[in-house]
């Protein structure tokens, strides 16, 4: 069950982006697993992608795609089937299918961007995607970010969808996205997929920037299970139909419009984690008075990736010993007596021992929560991170061991 996942009572569509969804039965019958988004001239958009060596077919098109400079009309995305693992057939079945959208929608195959989402090393049933490309396209509107948030589901339980607008100097843009993710996740980047969209003008060169920091602060700062999967994809599509128009990190709005992405992203990104398969808790990880940000994300996925605390979390067994345990095979060089652990307020380690002002019901009570922050200061610097992650229970064993039953 979905931890505090909330869908928004308003979803604000997108001027220039519209969005067909429909059923091809790449997986199962009777379900939707198509979907096409269609974006009007003028539309900048940008990605960034799994590191996973085995990236999916899809993945190298879509790169390949943005490389080439032309402007992107419309993305394609299934799930069912990741289409990875499947070499040149998979690269091929890739190409052909961003070819058969160009023609249904009189644009260049070099501008569509191809995602795929499920099962690796099975080949994708082309022909399903082929054989209902139209019906996706004849439901486009841009009124379906809903539809597409169910779209993109694979054992997520609830559809992760962010919409809200902002204001900046009396005019209006708007920010709509959607993401899909709840194992397989971990950095760089997290088995998901998200598509963020608004109605501000930002120039290619800016976005492209822009989505790198806001992925390293978001989509990279989560952790389920410690792997990262084949088809990972973060993509931001600017239309420029607002008033608003962004064209240098000197512009006065900058970081106003810069945070309300942030804020997108993050939300996004959490929702993955509060989705996670079979989890029952959400983990904040907060790491402060770090040498640097590579010691404070070291020790924040140490503990955020260790299966003993996950599980501790789990059983709200405050075995709270797991958590110093992981901080210690970080790889870090830390002064160790001088490491204060709060589990949300209760500080249960002082100059790196047991509190005298812990008890073990008090740490009972606190993992019993829902959410939980386990604050870490190491006292060795002014460097600050954030990482999240969830519980480790017996339904994600189940979930996955049944994953393609």
């Amino acid at each position: 069950m979905a931890i505090n996942l909330t869908i928004p009572k308003m979803v604000f569509a997108i001027e220039g982006i519209e969005i067909g969804v429909t059923e091809a039965g790449i997986k199962k019958e009777n379900r939707k697993d198509l979907t096409v988004f269609k974006l009007d001239e003028g539309t900048t958009v940008s990605g960034v992608f799994t590191k996973n060596l085995f990236c999916a077919a899809p993945v190298q098109i879509a790169k390949k795609h943005l490389l080439l400079g032309k402007p992107i009309r419309s993305l394609v995305i299934n799930t069912g089937n990741a289409n990875a693992g499947t070499g040149q057939n998979g690269l091929k079945n890739a190409q052909t299918i961003c070819s058969s959208l160009g023609n249904l929608l009189k644009i260049e195959d070099c501008q569509v961007l191809p995602f795929s989402t499920g099962v690796v090393l099975e080949p994708l049933p082309v022909d399903k995607i082929l054989n209902n490309l139209y019906k996706a396209v004849l439901k486009s509107d841009k009124n379906n970010w809903m539809e597409a948030a169910y779209g993109i589901m694979t054992t997520d339980t609830i559809p992760k969808i962010f919409s809200e607008q902002f204001t900046i100097d009396q005019k209006v843009f708007t920010i709509t996205g959607i993401s899909k993710g709840a194992g397989m996740i971990h950095p760089n980047m997290a088995t998901m997929l998200g598509f963020i969209g608004t109605d501000i003008g930002i120039k290619q060169s800016l976005l492209d920037k822009i989505i790198k920091d806001l992925a390293d602060k978001s989509f990279n700062r989560i952790t389920i299970d410690g792997d990262t999967s084949t088809n990972d994809s973060f993509i931001i599509m600017a239309t420029g139909k607002s008033k608003i128009k962004l064209e240098s990190e000197h512009d006065s709005n900058y970081h106003i419009i810069l945070d309300a992405l942030a804020k997108a992203a993050s939300d996004l990104a959490q929702k993955i984690v509060r989705d996670a398969e079979g989890a029952t808790k959400f983990i904040t990880l907060q790491v402060e008075k770090a040498a640097s940000k590579e010691e404070a994300l070291a020790i924040a996925y140490s503990v955020a990736k260790s299966p003993l605390v996950k599980t501790a979390f789990y059983a709200s067994d405050p075995n709270i010993g797991r958590i110093l345990v992981a901080i210690g095979y970080s790889n870090t060089n830390i002064p160790i007596n001088k490491v204060k652990i709060w589990l949300n307020d209760l500080l249960i380690v002082e100059n790196g021992e047991l509190s005298k002002f812990y008890t073990e019901e008090s740490g009972k009570k606190v993992m019993k929560q829902s959410e939980i922050v386990i604050k870490i200061s190491l006292n060795n610097g002014y460097f600050a991170e954030k990482v999240y992650t969830c519980d480790l229970s017996h339904d994600y064993v189940t979930i996955n061991s049944d994953y393609r039953s």
